[in-house]
């Protein structure tokens, strides 16, 4: 048991990280119009309404300490930005379902709209800068359907690993009844 937790740690913290780099790395000469996807969301999103609040919540935080690393001015300020997408997106894991794509696209979209929104209303409003009606139209909006286009490959890769991970599971679970 304590061997398939760790493997489900050591596969989840490889995600981020590729995720990570990804976003650092490839995307961010992929850009069109100097927007670019946030993979790290995605990633978020994901294990929150996939896994529930626990791995939301870690994944979330873990991701959003690699950015306040990297590129953050205050430590901790976008780990808790991710923490809470995680934790808001765990709320709906009773209502998820593998089959479907829809949620999980409406979650990706709403969680990386209220990222945007917070990153207005800190970064932005707070400096006296209140043209959220131009931010809303040239970053929230093209970045949002940057996410869901990318998402449309990221998240059903996503899922593949967390189903094998879950066969795995319950494979060894099944040993010890």
């Amino acid at each position: 048991m304590k061997k398939m937790k760790a493997k489900r740690i050591g596969v989840t913290a490889v995600i981020v990280i590729v995720c990570y780099l990804l976003q650092c790395t490839l995307f961010s000469h992929l850009t069109l119009a100097s927007i670019k996807p946030n993979l790290i969301i995605i990633v978020t999103a994901a294990f929150g309404f996939m896994r529930g609040p626990k791995e939301g919540m870690l994944v979330g935080f873990f991701s959003g300490l690699m950015i306040d690393i990297q590129f953050g001015n205050i430590l901790g300020f976008y780990a808790l930005i991710y923490l809470l997408l995680g934790f808001i997106n765990s709320l709906f894991e009773q209502v998820y379902y593998d089959e479907d794509i829809k949620l999980p696209l409406v979650l990706i979209a709403a969680s990386e709209f209220l990222y945007g929104l917070v990153i207005y209303l800190l970064m932005f409003m707070l400096r006296s800068e209140f043209d959220f009606i131009y931010y809303l139209s040239h970053n929230i909006i093209p970045e949002l359907i940057y996410t869901i286009v990318v998402a449309l490959g990221v998240y059903p890769l996503i899922l593949f690993i967390n189903h094998k991970l879950e066969a795995e599971e319950k494979r060894s679970a099944s040993k010890f009844v």
